[in-house]
């Protein structure tokens, strides 16, 4: 029985500062993911934005001028 009880035992409690790290480190984590996470969908959208401007240009046949109507 004291056996069940030494494993059920709540952990040791942490100090304010070793809270503090622990919270820091894994701010740190969370900001460092979604910056990665933004960095790769920008990347991805640019090259698709990049795509759609060369599809463009290629298939928009050159334009010609319109001159004005005379009227007589």
């Amino acid at each position: 029985m004291t056996a069940i009880k030494e494993e059920m035992s709540t952990p040791t409690k942490l100090s304010a500062r070793e809270k503090a790290a622990v919270t820091d480190e894994t701010a740190r984590a969370i900001i460092a993911a979604e910056i990665s996470s933004r960095e790769e969908k920008t990347e991805r959208l640019r090259l698709l934005r990049l795509q759609r401007e060369a599809a463009e240009t290629k298939a928009a046949p050159a334009k010609r001028k319109v001159g004005a109507k005379k009227d007589h």
